[in-house]
């Protein structure tokens, strides 16, 4: 192989030597050590996932799936490679991991290396993490049986060729994908806790069943909240005639978007436009597809199929649109919409007759702007997070092609 294909087109800067070809049990050996005395226990038992590397079984699924005795189960100790046999989605021939954790053991059906002076062990699960260097590594070795096992020996696994530079350079690029990961950890840690406190504020700032005041609130609102129908709240508007203005999708996620950003290719005749439906901003469309409630809020103006129903407010004034609009996404308002929904095939239909008559609690317009504003820094901060992670996530998925050869 020319030498120029065996350096990597991204490096970290002293290192200059050809990264070397060889067979994967060059660096690995297969481990025979299994749990005769029973050393370890069911307690001890780890698993391999795809996400967040070896881990312990119990502490993943919530129980362990051992069966009586482990006896014949292998042990993994600190430092060892663990090859699955087990299909995943983006790796049907398996995924290769190394236990950075505790000593453990694992089911018959996992292959367990040792690793070799010649290698870092933490760098062989970061050469394998890209879903692409994995499946093109195995696929060659594996037969699949009836069943969709890998009909492969922990011998025969090693077979393959890896490129792996020298373990001091191995060393460098484990340091730098660790740091990458604990960054992708951090900002996983707050984007969950905020979508936690997002669901656990959405129950108890607003009234539950048989109250008229929320739980919580902010300082300076005492008053009851005042209920009626959503037929005295909203009123349903069709203006048509708009086709200059552009097309808008609902999405799960971003309320009312333009049809531009959903990244599909929906076909329809342009000349039947006019007959869209015109939203602006701060109103509700109600559409078919039921997802979170599926009333959709916009910011934005556009148009609008006309088999959805646009909603505005009787009295713009004493309404706050972005308040509704956690009202509209709260679980409580789910639970009960789905009593007067009728399903269709692709999700759950909602008439607005229904829809109209149910009731309602709300606060003054300075408490529901309070509550809306409160809910649009949470999901600013979710976005933040969301972003920084989705940023990260790509320079890694970089990292993983341009770092290796």
């Amino acid at each position: 192989m020319d030498e120029e294909k065996l350096i990597p087109s991204l490096r970290f800067s002293g290192y200059k030597d050809v990264w070397e070809r060889h067979k994967l049990e060059h660096y690995l050996n297969v481990s025979a050590e299994k749990n005769t005395e029973e050393s370890f226990g069911k307690e001890d038992v780890l698993s391999v996932s795809g996400d967040f590397g070896i881990i312990n079984q119990i502490k993943f699924h919530g129980r362990s799936f051992a069966g009586v005795s482990t006896a014949n189960y292998g042990v993994v100790n600190t430092g060892d490679v663990v090859y699955t046999k087990s299909p995943l989605k983006a790796n049907p021939f398996g995924i290769i991991k190394t236990n950075k954790g505790p000593s453990g053991i694992v089911s018959t059906l996992y292959a367990v290396y040792h690793p070799n002076e010649n290698v870092c062990p933490d760098f062989i699960q970061v050469y394998f993490e890209q879903h692409a260097r994995m499946n093109q590594y195995m696929h060659p070795l594996v037969n699949k049986g009836a069943k969709n096992d890998m009909k492969v020996s922990d011998a025969n696994a090693l077979k393959g060729h890896v490129i792996f530079p020298k373990v001091d350079e191995e060393e460098k690029i484990v340091e730098y994908f660790s740091n990458v990961d604990q960054l992708i950890a951090l900002h996983q840690r707050e984007y969950d806790k905020l979508h936690i406190l997002k669901k656990a504020m959405l129950e108890k700032m607003f009234p539950q069943k048989g109250m008229d005041v929320p739980q919580i609130r902010f300082k300076g609102f005492a008053e009851s909240w005042e209920q009626c129908s959503a037929k005295i709240i909203f009123r349903p508007v069709v203006d048509k005639g708009h086709p200059e203005l552009p097309v808008l999708s609902a999405s799960q996620e971003y309320g009312m978007i333009n049809r531009t950003e959903t990244g599909l290719n929906i076909h329809h005749d342009i000349e039947n436009e006019s007959g869209y439906k015109r939203v602006l901003p701060g109103q509700f469309v109600i559409h078919l597809r039921s997802f979170q409630g599926g009333f959709a809020h916009s910011n934005i103006e556009g148009i609008t199929s006309p088999a959805y129903t646009v909603l505005c407010f009787h009295d713009q004034e004493k309404h706050y649109d972005y308040f509704w609009k956690y009202v509209f996404s709260s679980e409580s308002f789910i639970r009960r919409l789905k009593l007067i929904t009728y399903g269709i095939r692709d999700g759950r239909s909602i008439s607005y007759e229904d829809f109209s008559s149910l009731e309602f609690l709300y606060p003054s317009y300075e408490e529901q702007k309070q509550i809306g504003v409160y809910f649009q820094e949470i999901d600013r901060l979710i976005i933040l997070h969301q972003r920084k992670l989705e940023k990260l996530k790509n320079i890694k998925a970089g990292c993983l092609e341009k770092m290796f050869v």
